[in-house]
């Protein structure tokens, strides 16, 4: 089951810029989606800090406005006909990138200019590693191999910043 999880992800996350986000995720069960996007999540973030190192002042912004319209795709979809599967995972989806846009919105609020300030280190970031060819969850100096475990289509809790500490 961990190899079939893996062999997925590792699918969506090469298959994740070929098409729109709210078509792509109808493409995998909801673990891979969540854990895709999710690992895009710090991918775009950490494009978004090369970019502002670049000299692109409004690289955070612009990545807001895009998370903005990804999650206004996501609850326009949920307005209309779904399977009962399919709607549970846009909603957890949606949950999580609800987190995300806050998260994004606290790093513009505070003028966070760079990857390594610790607004951005105390989240939990999943990251691709194409060479091992593997998930790694970070969060502070903490590293771990995600494994893949089979976890099923369920709901999340809201995430607030009393969850976040």
């Amino acid at each position: 089951m961990r190899a079939t999880v893996q062999r997925e992800v590792t699918d969506a996350v090469a298959a994740y810029e070929e098409k729109p986000r709210d078509q792509w995720l109808f493409d995998y069960p909801a673990q891979v989606a969540l854990s895709g996007t999710q690992i895009w999540w710090t991918t775009d973030v950490g494009i978004a800090f090369e970019r502002l190192e670049e000299g692109f002042e409004t690289a955070l912004k612009d990545y807001n406005k895009k998370q903005i319209a990804q999650l206004n795709a996501l609850i326009n979809m949920l307005l209309g006909e779904l399977t009962h599967g399919d709607r549970q995972k846009i909603m957890t989806i949606c949950t999580i990138d609800v987190h995300a846009r806050d998260v994004v919105a606290k790093l513009i609020a505070q003028k966070v200019t760079n990857s390594q300030a610790f607004v951005w280190l105390s989240q939990l970031r999943h990251r691709w590693n194409e060479s091992q060819r593997h998930c790694f969850v970070n969060i502070c100096d903490a590293q771990f191999q995600y494994s893949y475990e089979y976890l099923g289509n369920t709901p999340r809790l809201v995430i607030t910043p009393l969850t976040d500490r």
